[in-house]
């Protein structure tokens, strides 16, 4: 659903891309709190989370070059807006589609440049904030169980991909520069959409059920379903023996809770690499040749009539194909490669970035530097005393230090 340049005129254009530039800078603010895992209760997985994000955005693009079949002569591709929302959050969600769009309309001339603000506005924004709300509603009322988020995932991912089709009809009643029936591009659009938004809930289902039943505890939609840590006493240290001291009392008002132990989610990041490039490098070459629903649509219906070349149609990695190389199959696996590095780069820089600012701040002492005592050194001695050494007990005189002992 890559709008190109021409298809949506120059004001609107540049309303939905102050619409796009204003959702952005939400979103980074909404992903600090994200990446930092605030409010959830999971700050030791947080330190996870800027890479995994950034694997989320590689793997989106490398899944969008996997066209599918839909209907005779018409296919359709993963927006990634659901599954962005339901593993990394919604905020993190929309970084992470406008890092792909930004990627693929720079690298590979596809979604013109004037047109970023509308595809943004299209396939991150409304994809992501539509199906995160459905996805949250459903998980409400289902029972709360891992298998009620992989049914609200599908279920979310479906109904996104219409109204992301809607959204597009919407722009161009308000922008389109060809002389279309607003009727016909709106049943056009949404007929196509219901049935690629079929294979979009396909994917994401899977996916989110694939990361789910392995570490549910990196999934951002599953937050709070699993169940909570129980605290138990070590038998090597029991109460009373030699050595031992007791824990100190929690301040009266305070609840404590044990910390979930880190979990390294270098395996999943891996696996999740290792699919993105398998995707991108080999399975896309055996992806459909046909037009996507967008292409296919405003061929049918003269919505392209105005169309433009790209910007950078010339590209050396243009139509995701690497230039001067012969062998198609080549050209296309390794342009996917490289998409996926490039994808993976900025999306990780971006998420680390994020959650460094949110975690900056001071870490000093609230007490001044010329108030603290120095390290090591005893509270002095109250007003009025002589000698610091305690009296023996049951006597009122202190006990003297022996003249050339260490001892005090």
């Amino acid at each position: 659903m890559h709008v190109p340049d021409g298809f949506i005129n120059a004001p609107v254009s540049a309303a939905t891309g102050a619409v796009a530039a204003v959702a952005v800078a939400v979103s980074l603010r909404g992903a600090r709190r994200e990446l930092a895992g605030a409010g959830q209760g999971v700050g030791a997985g947080a330190e996870r989370t800027a890479p995994l994000a950034g694997l989320v955005a590689a793997f989106i693009f490398a899944v969008q070059m996997l066209n599918f079949p839909v209907a005779a002569g018409t296919s359709g591709h993963l927006l990634g807006g659901a599954l962005a929302a339901i593993l990394v959050g919604p905020y993190t969600g929309v970084l992470c589609v406008s890092v792909v769009l930004l990627m693929q309309g720079v690298l590979f001339a596809d979604g013109g440049l004037t047109a970023l603000g509308v595809n943004i506005s299209d396939m991150a924004i409304v994809t992501t904030v539509v199906a995160y709300a459905v996805f949250r509603l459903l998980v409400k009322v289902l029972p709360r169980r891992r298998g009620s988020v992989t049914v609200a995932s599908f279920v979310g991912a479906l109904v996104s991909v219409p109204a992301a089709a809607v959204a597009f009809t919407a722009i161009y009643a308000l922008g389109g520069t060809a002389d279309v029936p607003i009727g016909k591009v709106f049943a056009a659009m949404v007929g196509v959409h219901v049935l690629i938004g079929i294979g979009e809930a396909v994917i994401t289902a899977l996916t989110v059920g694939a990361v789910i039943a392995v570490r549910p505890d990196l999934v951002y939609g599953a937050r709070g379903l699993a169940k909570p840590l129980e605290l138990r006493t070590s038998p090597l240290a029991p109460a009373g023996t030699a050595g031992s001291a007791p824990a100190p009392a929690a301040p009266a008002g305070t609840t404590t809770a044990p910390a979930a132990p880190r979990r390294s989610a270098r395996r999943v990041w891996l696996a999740g690499i290792a699919a993105a490039l398998v995707c991108a490098g080999g399975l896309s070459y055996y992806a459909s040749a046909s037009p996507d629903g967008l292409e296919k649509v405003a061929h049918d219906q003269g919505i392209d009539a105005k169309a433009k070349d790209h910007a950078t149609k010339d590209s050396p990695l243009a139509d995701y194909s690497v230039k001067d190389i012969a062998d198609p199959r080549l050209a296309g696996g390794l342009a996917g490669v490289i998409g996926v590095g490039a994808t993976l780069a900025v999306g990780t820089g971006v998420f680390v970035a994020v959650r460094r600012r949110k975690n900056a701040g001071p870490a000093e002492s609230p007490v001044p530097a010329e108030n603290r005592e120095p390290a090591g050194n005893p509270a002095p001695a109250a007003e009025g005393t002589e000698n610091p050494v305690p009296a023996v007990e049951g006597t009122g005189n202190p006990v003297p230090a022996a003249e050339g002992s260490g001892n005090a």
